[in-house]
């Protein structure tokens, strides 16, 4: 019997084409393993899982974090929920987004440049060829309520603004025409923490007052530590003539009266939010130099960095890849109560006149209202406690922060 095999070439077997879906999944499973190795790269270290285990057992300060966060987004959407434009409208047929874009009044009927959509004519005209959409609060922080009847007081005398809401006062109404009470009378169009002394919406200003603050306080804390940060690590590292030389220079820098300078520059620029956070970085980038400079000075002569100085590492590399890290741990602990000041340090300006441009919302701008009008208890009140829940948040997560890095909690 013959055992040869035959020779001839196996025909392969052509599969039907999998689904794109399974495709995929086929896919995803090969690359796994670089997908966990990426996502291990990226990974908190066993250290930081420790510290962030540290952070989170301390309820007020993680709670604190979450509360403020959830706070700062929001604000960031000011314009979707306190705005005196629709957020979208539909008229004639043609979607619009007036809170984005700005229409001219030609589009609905009229002649001017910019539309005003709280006048009555713009409105019926809305409502009688489409619908609109508005934000929860009728009002941005620049709107006067011009639809606000005035109250009366005990002597039936018709008062102006600052006006209180609604739920503050019994005093009635004064006589107004039948439609302009619909429209104050309207959800949208109250004014839950009343009108400051300009007619303006008080919880509106509290919305965008609340972004500009915490943006301002950020942006100043940023840039003052990356400053601050960077001349304390030269200073440390380097010691001797240089650390000499910078320490005189800041004996006399800061002993420069930043208000004085304020006021200087104030009689001179007009007054903004860049302006005013230049001259404030000026001064406030100190305040993070000598906590750096200890650092450095304490870790320069440690052995590891001795070792890189051996293999030939240049400075740059040792001081902000191995040196800096370590030093940060102080660092950071300051950054919360660091922000908190910032924001204080605008409020105390924008109270005194120093601040930001007239009719910017401002937090210390309210509470100079409230200075001003202590027959409107609302004025103060809304900014106290409004600065007084912001800075205590602030406090509460520097707290925490302070827990998480403590080094007898870390390493037990």
């Amino acid at each position: 019997m013959d055992s040869r095999v035959d020779d001839k070439p196996v025909e392969k077997r052509h599969e039907p084409a999998a689904h794109p879906a399974v495709a995929r999944l086929r896919e995803m499973g090969r690359n796994l393993p670089s997908m966990r190795a990426f996502a291990a790269g990226y990974s908190l270290s066993p250290l930081n899982q420790r510290r962030w285990r540290n952070f989170k057992a301390n309820r007020r300060g993680y709670w604190s974090l979450w509360v403020f966060l959830g706070l700062f987004v929001l604000s960031l959407f000011a314009e979707f929920i306190a705005n005196d434009k629709p957020i979208v409208a539909v008229y004639k047929g043609e979607v619009l987004f007036p809170v984005m874009v700005d229409y001219p009044e030609s589009k609905f009927g009229g002649f001017l440049a910019v539309t005003d959509y709280k006048d009555p004519v713009i409105l019926e005209e809305i409502g009688k060829h489409g619908w609109a959409l508005w934000p929860p609060i009728g009002y941005s922080y620049q709107s006067i309520n011009r639809d606000y009847p005035r109250i009366q007081n005990a002597a039936g005398q018709c008062l102006g603004f600052p006006g209180p809401a609604p739920w503050m006062t019994r005093a009635g109404l004064c006589e107004a025409p039948a439609d302009q009470i619909a429209r104050y009378g309207a959800v949208g169009n109250r004014n839950w923490l009343g009108t400051d002394d300009q007619g303006r919406d008080v919880l509106s200003r509290l919305i965008y007052g609340f972004r500009i603050s915490v943006l301002f306080g950020l942006l100043l804390t940023v840039f003052s530590s990356i400053i601050g940060v960077t001349a304390g690590a030269v200073q440390g590292f380097f010691g001797g003539r240089v650390d000499l030389f910078f320490q005189r220079f800041l004996e006399i820098w800061s002993s420069i009266p930043s208000l004085f300078v304020l006021i200087i520059i104030s009689s001179v620029l007009v007054p903004g939010f860049w302006t005013l956070l230049g001259v404030l970085l000026l001064f406030h980038w100190v305040y993070l130099v000598g906590v750096v400079r200890a650092e450095f000075l304490r870790g320069r002569n440690f052995e590891y960095i001795t070792a890189a100085r051996a293999l030939g590492l240049s400075n740059t590399r040792i001081m902000f890849k191995h040196l800096l890290p370590n030093a940060m741990v102080a660092t950071l602990t300051f950054l919360p109560f660091k922000l908190s000041g910032s924001i204080t340090a605008l409020t105390a300006l924008d109270f005194l006149g120093l601040g930001l441009p007239p009719g910017s919302p401002s937090l210390g701008e309210l509470l100079a209202q409230g200075k001003a009008n202590l027959q409107a208890p609302w004025l103060g009140l809304a900014a106290f406690v409004s600065i007084a829940g912001l800075l205590s948040l602030l406090i509460f997560i520097g707290e925490g922060v302070r827990d998480a890095l403590d080094p007898r909690k870390t390493f037990k």
